[in-house]
């Protein structure tokens, strides 16, 4: 970094058009949706928000939305070599799906209606390169969005046919996993004002020969061919006016080399499946001299799972899920000093079936249909009670057929003390009811159902401090307590012996984390945050899987005399808690990015090395592993060519 920095000194440039080299003014001014669904400039928001740009993408060469996430403060992500896991503010236990954190595709929830899982991996039905921007929202969104929002919200925001202006190709290689990539994007604004963007995606990878140790089976060995996985991915974006509509579509599958779910060991054909279809119909405009916004959207979702996993013989786990639904939001401006915010929304979840197939002897087939069905009326009122003093309360009230009623608040007080320094008190409340596998699945040999299982809540609790020292300087802490109720948890029934999905301990928190942003008017950006966390049951001991110390540090800078960029980032993650007992050491991690776009007009080429210095990690397995932990990808190479025209 010392050196690409002395270079970059070395041939300043002028200031280019991207955000990566945009001032810090600007890039604090970039406005965010996702936090109360209406645009806010960031220090408005009533949360430590973070905003990753799609230059910040191309700097650095993420791959998965995981990825770009975990370079944010308080993240930090785990893979089990079939799906990728987000832990925010020290939480995240190994297969727990992400049913604690909400993501949205332009506002439209990813969240399927059988796991309520939030994808982050290659199992993320959008393509990266389609995203303009990330909006991180830590901390409880229930008091806007409902269902899942305890941890954080995610929301993409997609690129438009105006913004691609054109068409696009692109090819990428990786090495040593033998993954080959493709896409072509075409995007115009035509004649008649109608703004169109088309994509179409596909991955297909080798994966690598890891061997295994496969526990309490006996069994350990070299997985030969078993990590292979394939991935398709459509996506297609009309507006025109106050209208708009999104259709998103993919279909991915994953080999599994890991005997997933205690299934027999290096067999060949095991493999988990996800395939989503998304859409959604929507209307914006404003009346009443522009002092009322009307949004008005419609929605369907469809997510179906497989997989195939062998016991002796081959069994298939199929689960379908469907469900529509409609929102209706106002905000008001008319009111002086107040920003009125109410809102309708309902989802239909139509189909939650499950079944348990076994291939070799249908006769022992198992069904477990599901229905149901979610409501929630919420209102926000962010009211400037001086210059330099808002507050904001909401609160939403949702029903759904599982826990009935429940209410989720949210207080907010922002103080702009000085015109570089604003505080933030903040305090909001979510929850979540169990989502239909956890209640409803049974397959009568290793789980049972639990009809009367109970929702979980999260009250969180935070102060944010973000200062500007200078024009090309920015300073944040944030420190925060939050308190979960009524853990959901695998344990076992008492009358059985089996598994069973149960309410838990208390779990609390508190944390403290701190981050600087600096450019330079070369183009340069340096941003770095270290965050302390402590998570602890309420009877004692602590969660697996739960860093206590996470520093990130990443830095991108034009190197003219090559006519590159590059990004550069190091991650730190200290020991986790892994099922055994045992702990996980800590580990650093160091990725790479070098990006030529000025060589030949329209062709940008770009090299990416992860894992720079080929550090061996692993991942704490969770209680459906046969491993206690699972090794990571050491180091790899990815080359990759876009062609605009």
């Amino acid at each position: 970094m010392a050196v690409c920095l002395a270079l970059a000194v070395a041939f300043p440039v002028r200031a280019a058009s991207d955000l990566t080299q945009l001032s810090l003014e600007q890039l604090l001014n970039v406005t965010v949706v996702g936090a109360s669904k209406y645009v806010q400039r960031q220090s408005e928001v009533a949360a430590a928000v973070s905003v990753i740009t799609r230059d910040d993408i191309k700097a650095f060469g993420w791959r998965t939305l995981g990825e770009a996430l975990a370079s944010l403060p308080g993240v930090h992500i785990t893979y089990d070599r079939q799906y990728t896991y987000l832990g925010a503010r020290g939480f995240g236990l190994p297969g727990d799906l992400n049913t604690r954190v909400l993501i949205a595709i332009n506002g439209n929830r990813v969240n399927d209606a059988v796991f309520d899982s939030a994808t982050v991996g290659r199992e993320f039905p959008l393509d990266l390169d389609l995203v303009e921007r990330i909006e991180f929202i830590p901390g409880p969104g229930g008091a806007v969005y409902g269902q899942n929002a305890m941890f954080g919200v995610v929301n993409i925001v997609t690129r438009t046919g105006a913004g691609v202006d054109g068409g696009e190709l692109a090819a990428a290689y990786q090495s040593p996993q033998s993954s080959r990539e493709g896409r072509a994007t075409w995007g115009k604004v035509l004649d008649n004002g109608i703004d169109v963007l088309v994509s179409v995606s596909g991955m297909l990878a080798r994966g690598e020969d890891r061997f295994f140790d496969f526990g309490a089976s006996g069994v350990s060995g070299v997985a030969r061919g078993l990590d292979g996985e394939r991935d398709t991915q459509f996506f297609a974006h009309v507006a025109r006016g106050a209208w708009s509509f999104d259709l998103v579509n993919s279909d991915r599958r994953k080999d599994d080399p890991t005997g997933g779910f205690f299934s027999d060991p290096l067999v060949p054909g095991q493999y988990q499946r996800d395939a989503y279809l998304l859409t959604q119909l929507q209307y914006q405009d404003s009346f009443v001299d522009d002092t009322l916004q009307l949004t008005a959207r419609l929605f369907t979702g469809q997510e179906r799972y497989r997989s195939t996993l062998s016991y002796g013989t081959p069994f298939a786990f199929p689960t379908m899920s469907n469900w529509r639904g409609a929102e209706l939001r106002l905000l008001s401006t008319a009111w002086e000093s107040h920003k009125l915010l109410l809102g309708l929304e309902a989802q239909d979840n139509v189909q939650q079936d499950q079944a348990v197939q076994d291939l070799a002897n249908p006769t022992k087939n198992i069904f477990i249909p599901g229905s149901g069905f979610r409501v929630g009326l919420y209102g926000q009122d962010e009211w400037g009670l001086t210059d330099t003093l808002t507050a904001t309360l909401g609160l939403r009230v949702d029903r759904n057929n599982v826990t009935g009623t429940t209410l989720s608040p949210r207080a907010a007080l922002i103080w702009q003390a000085t015109p570089d320094t604003a505080l933030k008190a903040l305090y909001g409340r979510a929850h979540r009811a169990p989502n239909a596998f956890e209640r409803d699945y049974y397959d009568g040999v290793a789980q049972i159902a639990n009809p009367a299982l109970a929702g979980e809540s999260i009250d969180t609790l935070e102060f944010v401090a973000d200062h500007r020292v200078a024009r090309d300087l920015s300073l944040r802490a944030s420190v925060y307590r939050w308190s979960v109720r009524n853990l959901i948890i695998l344990g076992t029934d008492p009358v059985t012996g089996l598994q069973q999905y149960q309410s838990g301990d208390q779990v609390n928190a508190r944390g403290l984390e701190v981050s600087a942003d600096k450019t330079w008017d070369w183009g340069g950006r340096l941003r770095q945050s270290i965050s302390v966390q402590r998570v602890a049951f309420a009877n004692g001991g602590e969660p697996l899987n739960s860093p206590r110390l996470l520093g990130k540090l990443s830095f991108s800078t034009p190197l003219p005399a090559a006519g590159l960029r590059l990004g550069s980032e190091l991650q730190y993650d200290s020991k986790r808690l892994t099922k055994d007992g045992t702990d996980l050491g800590g580990y650093g991690l160091s990725n790479i990015q070098l990006t030529a776009d000025q060589w030949v007009k329209g062709v940008e080429l770009s090299l990416g090395i992860y894992n720079l210095f080929d550090k061996p990690y692993a991942h704490p397995g969770a209680d459906s592993n046969w491993q206690n932990a699972l090794e990571q990808d050491g180091r790899s190479v990815r080359i990759k060519l876009s062609y605009r025209f």
